[in-house]
């Protein structure tokens, strides 16, 4: 039952952020590129369950030409409960009311998260633009080992 779980009007803190994320498997961050991001956030919201951050998600960008969502994850054993369709849904009320005209709101979808967010507006850009990525490690190795197929 969805009623147990609150939507909180802000991200959650370092800790929470990389426990969801390693929880529903995203690619992890190091505590110091957390530190530095999070801070930096536009907007962002939090699913609490019994005071306990289960699912998450954010804006980023330069506040007027360009806003990215980013880190949408919910954890495994609520996955499925319509619990990413609400985080999306205050992101995109958020962005409704403070993008102004011209800016670009992009994200990335991996796998059939592309049908979520397709409700809201989102459409795939290729062949017009693709994205193009690669992670930084450690002495400024720039790796693509994450996209491989598993």
């Amino acid at each position: 039952m969805r009623d147990d779980i609150v939507l909180i009007e802000r991200f959650p803190d370092v800790d929470d952020y990389l426990r969801v994320r390693a929880a529903a498997g995203m690619h992890p961050k190091t505590r110091e590129a957390a530190a530095r991001a999070l801070p930096n956030t536009l907007y962002g919201v939090r699913l609490e369950r019994d005071g306990e951050v289960v699912g998450m998600g954010r804006v980023i960008g330069d506040n007027g030409c360009f806003f990215t969502v980013v880190d949408i994850a919910i954890v495994p054993e609520l996955q499925g409960r319509g619990l990413g369709k609400r985080v999306v849904a205050a992101l995109d009320a958020w962005l409704l009311r403070n993008v102004p005209p011209s800016a670009y709101v992009t994200l990335v979808a991996d796998g059939d998260a592309k049908y979520l967010y397709s409700q809201f507006g989102f459409v795939e850009s290729a062949p017009v633009a693709v994205n193009m990525e690669y992670v930084m490690e450690a002495g400024g190795v720039k790796s693509t080992t994450h996209l491989d197929p598993k």
